[in-house]
């Protein structure tokens, strides 16, 4: 599979649930699909002042502002590689909001049942967004939460409240 369609299917019940794969370094990770509005090719962003490392920027897309995280960089520290595979994945995060994940190799999908992902046993309060793992021919697979991924102050940087909006 060259690439994934603009628009992510929904998954049917009956075959299991489709995930967009990726790597961070070695490892790999799935994201679900029914999370996923858009996967771009990589894009040039405008930097955010004082955020985070991670925070690669905010992307202006079909008339949205869109906060971008580089997953890679969230995780262990480095910036993903900059590869003809590297992606712009679009999802949705929290209630209505959009946020951008750079992934490296997110050009492959999987369906499986997602009972086929097992808790690992290790309670990793400081990278919550971290799921189960599912054991498979290549190793493990790890899935991420996406409405996990920020903590409540970096949510907040992301996403100001409006203008007599009351924050949450």
């Amino acid at each position: 599979m060259n690439d994934l369609p603009a628009r992510a299917p929904q998954a049917s019940a009956d075959h299991g649930v489709l995930y967009l794969l990726f790597r961070i370094a070695d490892q790999r990770f799935a994201l679900d699909a029914r999370e996923v509005i858009e996967v771009l090719p990589r894009r040039t962003l405008k930097p955010i002042a004082q955020a985070p490392a991670w925070v690669a920027g905010v992307l202006a897309h079909r008339g949205a502002l869109i906060p971008v995280i580089d997953l890679s960089a969230l995780s262990f520290g480095a910036a993903a590689a900059a590869r003809s595979s590297t992606r712009l994945v679009l999802v949705r995060y929290g209630h209505g909001l959009q946020l951008g994940l750079i992934l490296e190799q997110a050009t492959d999908t999987l369906r499986c049942d997602p009972d086929t992902f097992q808790p690992y046993g290790l309670d990793n309060g400081e990278a919550r967004y971290l799921g189960p793992v599912r054991q498979d021919a290549r190793g493990l697979l790890q899935l991420i939460r996406v409405d996990d991924l920020l903590s409540d102050e970096v949510r907040a940087l992301l996403y100001p409240p409006e203008p007599g909006q009351v924050p949450a």
